[in-house]
């Protein structure tokens, strides 16, 4: 078999026509009904409508403008959702983070959306799943491993691997360290980049992290990752390494999100419009983007 017909084998379908729902234009009045703190500068905020419905429904991957009402709003990736909920996890770096870190339980925000495609639970099925991702890159990649493990039986052996900074800046340490090394058939690797006295762990950065594991690769794995450019690139390059297909590695480029609907212009890459596109992709495609 040659590497172009390996490829063709296990290159992952994904849809970018980008269905549009919910309220794309007029924000939704929500109320904040929990909040979590994750780090020093990292917040998960639990919203739903004044009637004790979640504002729309979403796929895995997905982006809505959140808007600390009355400042302005800032597109977040929805982080998690339940029946009557969605989640976005914020990390404080501006403007409107800053205004929404100060809110309480109780205060209003506006939301609108979704935006874009989404991650691909469905060709994925039956597939064993690679999760990677780092810092605040955690949010993204979370919405698919909770699809994932809510649908267990759907896929094969799951792996994620979770790098940040330090052992503080750790986002999700209830869903690392208790929740998800309980899922059948599931392991989880976690690494830090500078080690504390608070963390007796493996201290590595994410991609000799990833190479250092070792883990199995076959036309049936397929990888997500999730994180900066850097990590993407380092990343990437690790999976390759390790037998990954392009094809095989999806990830999101929601930073270029701009206005969600490909009006403002300034998501492009060449003649493609990641809000009308994206953000989901594979590698493979991207790299036929030019990026």
């Amino acid at each position: 078999m040659t590497g172009l017909e390996r490829c063709r084998m296990s290159s992952i379908e994904i849809k970018h026509d980008c269905a549009r729902g919910g309220e794309p234009y007029i924000p939704i009045v929500c109320k904040i009904i929990q909040i979590t703190e994750e780090t020093k500068d990292v917040k998960t905020f639990r919203i739903q409508k004044p009637d004790g419905t979640k504002p729309f429904s979403s796929e895995p991957g997905q982006l809505a403008m959140l808007s600390p009402i009355p400042e302005g709003e800032s597109m977040f990736c929805i982080s998690g959702t339940g029946d009557d909920y969605i989640e976005f996890t914020v990390k404080r770096v501006g403007h409107n983070t800053e205004v929404l870190h100060d809110m309480e339980v109780g205060d209003e925000v506006g939301v609108r959306g979704p935006y874009g495609n989404w991650f691909p639970y469905e060709s994925c099925r039956g597939r064993d799943m690679l999760f990677i991702g780092g810092g605040i890159g955690m949010p993204p990649v979370r919405s698919f491993l909770l699809y994932c493990i809510n649908h267990r039986n759907d896929y094969g052996h799951i792996d994620f691997v979770y790098s940040a900074s330090n052992y503080d800046d750790l986002v999700c340490k209830e869903d690392l360290f208790t929740n998800w090394p309980q899922v059948p058939d599931m392991n989880v690797y976690v690494s830090v980049y500078h080690g504390s006295d608070a963390w007796d762990g493996p201290v590595a950065y994410t991609a000799p992290f990833l190479e250092s594991l070792n883990l199995p690769v076959t036309d049936n794995t397929v990888a997500v990752l999730c994180g900066g450019p850097s990590l993407y690139r380092t990343c990437s390059e690790s999976l390759e390494k390790m037998g990954f297909t392009p094809g095989q590695i999806v990830t999101t480029l929601e930073k270029r999100m701009k206005c969600g609907v490909g009006k403002c212009g300034r998501c492009n890459i060449g003649s493609h419009y990641i809000c009308l596109e994206g953000p989901v992709f594979t590698k493979e495609e991207i790299n036929a983007m030019g990026e």
